[in-house]
């Protein structure tokens, strides 16, 4: 499907203002009550990054979707997704493009997919859903779908979520494929997989939320050496201290080691602290991160939404082999005229050896203007403090459409 039939769907359904009517009785009425969705993002993003070029990419995301009413606890969605680029080889396009090989990468290469495609059967509190599908657990650090970026990343996928039990969520899923952001013409774009996730959440404590999980993650071919085995518990909560003041943290421990196809041989652990203050205003938050690292490899987390971890600028995508802490403040802030503020100070060190790697500044301010459109202006930059790693500054702003 060609971005302009994509465009045109598109702003037919922003104007048709279709609302769900009561659950069908009739098969047919499944698809006469289900709902259009539209997503349009576009979106400018400018790399320095010596000694390449600077990447200047100007991309048009548009998803459009479909998914039915419920009709005797069965539901359909299909959804397509392109991107479009202004000038394709002014960036690169992770390897893709040959005339942008010079210029910093950008991972948001032009391309026309299906994003997802999925049946599911809901029968009280339990939902099963087959195919291809996005999947978010937790806080992402582990399984998401890579959101900021213009292409998703999904997983055709079997995925059983059950509540029965009160204040209770257990979700197992089998991931039959990744389809990741850099798009089905790339050699890292999907991989094969046979891997198995449980996650058990329990909300039912006063002040604390805690989830334990397995994540058992096999890959084959062009991705063996990802196969890892996580095994973590976390422990996130508030405290209200007065009417208006908040305490909030999140304590998480895992360990990792080679599964699978993997050709390694290792055993790491991941710790995380966070304690923040919040109130109406806006918040403050200290954390801690660390990715430890045995026989020269670095706890892993493949299929996490990485951009929102370690640094926007995206420097520990991968973990150093000598592993990574990532010590951090965080602040937000509502400001006048509806305006979002959020911002990162990160220092960045080795695991093994605490060699410092480098600090970097975040900042993004972002604002919805009315109920579909939002602003964003985002900024990144990294200062290296090693040599093998390079001075990095980004720079965002974007307009999304979502309906």
């Amino acid at each position: 499907m060609k971005f302009p039939a994509l465009i045109s769907i598109a702003l037919l359904i922003a104007s048709s203002g279709l609302l769900p009517a009561a659950e069908p009785t009739q098969f047919s009425e499944a698809f006469t009550q289900g709902k259009f969705s539209a997503n349009l993002r576009l979106r400018y993003e400018n790399v320095e990054q010596l000694p390449l070029q600077d990447a200047n990419a100007l991309t048009l995301r548009t998803r459009v979707g479909f998914t039915t009413a419920p009709w005797q606890g069965l539901k359909a969605m299909i959804e397509a997704e392109n991107s479009l680029a202004a000038e394709g080889d002014s960036y690169n396009q992770s390897g893709l493009n040959p005339g942008g090989a010079a210029h910093a990468i950008v991972a948001d290469p032009e391309t026309t997919e299906l994003n997802q495609l999925f049946l599911s059967y809901t029968r009280g509190k339990t939902t099963a859903t087959l195919g291809r599908q996005r999947l978010v657990l937790d806080n992402a650090r582990y399984i998401g779908d890579s959101a900021w970026r213009q292409h998703l990343q999904t997983f055709d996928a079997f995925v059983l979520q059950d509540k029965t039990l009160e204040n209770t969520t257990l979700t197992y899923a089998y991931l039959e494929q990744i389809n990741r952001v850099f798009g089905h013409e790339h050699a890292q774009g999907t991989w094969q997989s046979n891997s198995h996730l449980f996650n058990a959440n329990y909300s039912g404590f006063a002040a604390s939320t805690v989830t334990s999980y397995v994540y058992l993650l096999d890959f084959k071919k062009n991705a063996a050496a990802n196969s890892c085995a996580t095994y973590g518990l976390s422990f996130v909560g508030t405290r209200a201290l007065s009417t208006q003041l908040k305490f909030a943290y999140r304590a998480e421990l895992a360990t990792q080691s080679d599964y699978g196809s993997s050709s390694l041989n290792y055993s790491a652990t991941y710790a995380l602290l966070e304690t923040g203050l919040s109130l109406n205003p806006g918040s403050i938050t200290l954390g801690y991160e660390r990715l430890g690292s045995d026989h020269n490899v670095g706890f892993k987390t493949p299929l996490a939404t990485l951009h929102a971890f370690d640094g926007w600028a995206d420097l520990f995508l991968i973990t150093p082999p000598a592993g990574l802490q990532d010590t951090y403040i965080k602040a937000t802030a509502n400001l006048p005229e509806k305006i979002a503020f959020a911002a990162y100070w990160h220092q960045f060190n080795t695991d093994l050896g605490n060699v410092r790697l480098g600090h970097e500044f975040d900042a993004q301010v972002s604002r919805k203007f009315g109920k579909y459109l939002t602003g964003l202006i985002k900024y990144a930059n990294f200062r290296h403090e090693s040599p093998a790693y390079p001075n990095v500054q980004k720079f965002w702003t974007q307009i999304e459409f979502a309906y």
